[in-house]
């Protein structure tokens, strides 16, 4: 750890990032700071290329006296930690759900108020494609993987109506430097947006609980962006971008395709390491 003299400066906010080793964490290094908030960053992974200003911490986040001492002295929480595919269920089960109770458990215990958490589209990657999904429909999890981010939704509710926490809960879609494939003209999140959604959350005025979709403006996107812009989120990216591009090499999506019938595109056909379907 650095010592705090490096990085804390009075009166700027300060966040912690779980899981900051990512390809998410990476593109939040490059845009809350702009913002206005000072960053501690916590991975068991090695983080790539620390700034001087980031605070680095190593570690699991299912290490309850590590993480009672990460969320000390911060404002925010952004938690990506986590298993980020389909896995064993035990490896879901011990990382994303176990370790998702740890984070909260830990802000309820020492730390702050309110967490942004990265929940996903595979909470209800059973839905049915349509015109414009809505957050409210059913959780129908995809994978072992959706049922972690059904639970960690889940989980935020309780510790909203029960601690008096302030959670929001990002389904985020495909968050990559630029979609890598036809469906993500749809579903894409660029690094700009997930930075202004993440922003969002953490500073919303009055939020206690939302689930809200996260995608960029895409001309194609069908996930309603309402509560996100409720929030504040002021999407600026679109995929169209890239259309031309994307439909030359691939065609568009056959109606039939699970990419295009549900909300968790091929994850609906996914299964865990070793198994085989019956």
């Amino acid at each position: 750890m650095r010592p705090r003299a490096l990085w804390r400066v009075i009166n700027v906010p300060r966040v912690l990032i779980t899981g900051a080793a990512g390809i998410i964490g990476g593109f939040l290094r490059r845009g809350l700071p702009p913002s206005g908030w000072q960053l501690r960053l916590l991975d068991i992974a090695e983080i790539p290329d620390p700034g001087p200003a980031e605070q680095i911490l190593t570690g699991d986040i299912r290490d309850a006296s590590l993480l009672t001492a990460a969320v000390k002295d911060v404002d925010a929480v952004v938690h990506l930690a986590g298993i980020s595919g389909e896995d064993d269920f035990d490896r879901i089960r011990d990382i994303n759900i176990d370790g998702t109770y740890q984070v909260f458990e830990a802000c309820r215990r020492a730390g702050p108020r309110r967490i942004v958490y990265a929940s996903s589209n595979h909470a209800v990657g059973f839905t049915p494609r349509s015109e414009l999904a809505t957050v409210d429909v059913p959780v129908r999890p995809d994978t072992y993987y959706g049922l972690s981010k059904a639970f960690g939704e889940a989980a935020a509710r309780l510790y909203v109506d029960k601690y008096g926490m302030e959670i929001a809960c990002l389904r985020i879609g495909s968050c990559f430097e630029r979609p890598r494939n036809v469906r993500m003209l749809s579903t894409w999140l660029s690094p700009g947006d997930i930075a202004r959604l993440v922003q969002a959350g953490l500073t919303a005025p009055g939020l206690r609980f939302a689930t809200v979709y996260g995608i960029s403006a895409n001309t194609r996107g069908w996930w309603d962006l309402g509560p996100a812009r409720a929030l504040g989120y002021q999407p600026q990216d679109d995929a169209e971008v890239f259309a031309g591009e994307m439909l030359a090499a691939h065609g568009e999506l056959d109606s039939g395709d699970p990419d295009y019938r549900y909300l968790g595109g091929r994850f609906t056909e996914m299964l865990p390491p070793g198994q085989s379907g019956g």
